[in-house]
């Protein structure tokens, strides 16, 4: 029997070295002059912290069993490919309620209440990207 605490914490360990070691090929520079790399190193660090804990955490709590629910994989993949087709195609707006609606579908209880609560919260992230930062991001 696999443990989904240590798992987890073993899968965002990887994910973390992946793309620190990733940035260490950029210039890091310091804080009062910040390198291409400093930004996804540090977060790298932080998240690499994070899986530590949650392996050695995985060996104090009880044991969770690891199960794969290959159908709500499925339906979280296609609401992912759904919101970059819809985006490319329509706008990002409509990609992101298509994405938040199809992905409840994964969730235990379906609340379309809930779904117009996010697909507002992530709209409202996405103007502010857009907006304060300057991101380029087809919105509408």
């Amino acid at each position: 029997m696999k443990n989904r605490n240590l798992v987890r914490g073993l899968f965002l360990m990887a994910i973390a070295l992946a793309f620190g070691l990733t940035a260490l090929r950029y210039p890091i520079g310091d804080l009062s002059r910040a390198g291409a790399g400093l930004f996804p190193a540090m977060i790298s660090g932080m998240l690499l912290i994070i899986a530590v804990a949650t392996v050695i955490r995985s060996f104090i709590v009880k044991s969770v069993p690891l199960e794969f629910n290959f159908r709500n994989i499925s339906v979280i993949l296609a609401s992912l490919c759904g919101l970059a087709v819809i985006s490319m195609y329509l706008n990002m707006i409509a990609g992101i309620v298509f994405m938040v609606f199809c992905s409840g579908f994964a969730a235990s209880t379906y609340s379309w209440v809930r779904n117009v609560k996010v697909s507002a919260g992530l709209i409202v992230m996405a103007l502010a990207l857009q907006k304060l930062l300057g991101l380029n991001l087809p919105l509408y």
